[in-house]
């Protein structure tokens, strides 16, 4: 027999409520509950009409992420059949575009929200570049991962083009530049790459797009492989992350004033100005010369996995030698 929860909320049994969230996260299951809710208004617009992952995790288990819905969501869940053709197979997605559903995924200990980058209606097109700056490893590097950033704005301006920032709720920050459907996934992230090229350019002692971790010497990775049907954690989503911190935006004015800490699910909801919605630029067109620029340009986890298969080859043949 089902426990009695805690609470009913919009419909939905809240239950467990007082647990702590995860270890480190400063917070217990409730607060999850509690700052879903109250940012709801201005989460839920980067969520609708988008194939959602979520980041879960239970009382003394790994967090994972969930794709596939699992046979027990009700039935009032909206879910979209996703071809997913790594796995050859169809992935039911959730949707999550209302308060009753946001808050059925809370009951779930579903702490971080990961949107596509594509619509339902469209999902052949991406709606954003993203670039992703990923700062190295080491205490106080985020004020790295801002200066790449700023990088990432100088190359932009260039382009005539206009991007939004938040951090990633991590060590690092994003920049979303909205784009029209004029570009197909090939070309967005073509040109995203070309972006992350020149910003890497302007300062090549803070930033590389060096896919290869050993590759970066201890430089901001200004990653460019958020695209086609990649996922980005959502704006005011949670993360599991000491202090259960909250990725969030900024404007540019800010970014060097602010840290990852500022922003958890117990500060964020005092916090919220202008929405992110509201704070993006409308969706531009990308110039026909930056996509090209990027076709020239390989992609990063390509080369990747052939330097990986190279590596391996030359040490088992090291290995033949040796014996």
């Amino acid at each position: 027999m089902a426990s009695k929860p805690d609470e009913v909320r919009d419909g939905v049994p809240l239950t467990n409520l007082d647990q702590p969230l995860f270890d480190g996260a400063e917070a217990t299951k409730r607060e999850l509950v509690d700052y879903l809710d109250a940012v709801r208004e201005v989460l839920l617009p980067g969520l609708a009409e988008r194939p959602l992952s979520v980041v879960r995790i239970r009382p003394g288990q790994p967090s994972f992420m969930q794709k596939n819905v699992p046979k027990y969501t009700p039935e009032w869940v909206r879910t979209a059949p996703v071809w997913a053709e790594a796995s050859k197979r169809e992935i039911s997605y959730a949707v999550c575009d209302d308060r009753r559903t946001l808050l059925w995924f809370a009951n779930q200990r579903a702490v971080e929200y990961h949107p596509t980058l594509t619509r339902l209606d469209r999902p052949d097109r991406v709606t954003h570049l993203v670039l992703d700056l990923d700062p190295p490893e080491g205490d106080n590097t985020f004020s790295l991962a801002v200066q790449a950033a700023l990088l990432v704005r100088q190359a932009l301006v260039e382009l005539g083009l206009d991007g939004a920032v938040k951090t990633s709720g991590a060590k690092g920050v994003h920049v979303y530049v909205p784009i029209d459907d004029s570009a197909s996934i090939d070309d967005a992230a073509a040109a995203t790459r070309a972006i992350a090229a020149r910003s890497a350019r302007i300062d090549p002692v803070l930033a590389t797009t060096a896919y290869i971790k050993e590759e970066r010497h201890g430089k901001v990775f200004v990653d460019s492989t958020r695209a086609g049907g990649a996922t980005v954690v959502a704006a005011y989503s949670p993360r599991i992350r000491p202090g259960a911190t909250v990725s969030f935006p900024v404007g540019w004015d800010d970014i060097e004033q602010i840290a990852p800490r500022d922003f958890t699910i117990r500060t964020a909801p005092g916090l919220l100005a202008t929405p992110w919605a509201e704070q993006l630029p409308a969706p531009q067109t990308l110039p026909a010369d930056l996509i090209a620029e990027g076709h020239e340009i390989p992609i990063a986890r390509v080369v990747a996995m052939h330097e990986g298969k190279r590596r391996k080859a030359a040490a088992r043949k090291a290995a033949e030698e040796e014996s």
